[in-house]
């Protein structure tokens, strides 16, 4: 998996490739804890993002637990499988996806 991040003013930027399973989700974990203090919104890039397994959704769910507090986070440009993954999971009704 490859982890882009781009911050601009409060705002946090992080674009993800690739999987994101057990193997790379405590790579995400890792980014995440650096760079959240610093911000008030967080976008998550799902563009190129291909799976998301449930050790992902874990690192999502903690994330979203930190920036609801702060100012908000939300997922774009996931593709349908990953959207998939998050109405199962009800991950749909929690987080906000666009």
């Amino acid at each position: 998996m490859t982890i882009s991040k781009t911050q601009s003013g409060s705002a946090l930027t992080i674009a993800l490739e690739g999987r994101l399973d057990t193997v790379t989700s405590p790579e995400l974990e890792k980014e995440l804890k650096a760079s959240m203090d610093a911000a008030e919104e967080l976008q998550l890039d799902f563009r190129g993002l291909d799976y998301i397994s449930s050790a992902g959704l874990r690192v999502l769910l903690a994330a979203h637990k930190v920036m609801s507090r702060k100012g908000g986070m939300k997922i774009t440009g996931a593709n349908d499988i990953v959207r998939e993954v998050f109405d199962v999971t009800g991950f749909s009704d929690i987080l906000t996806v666009e």
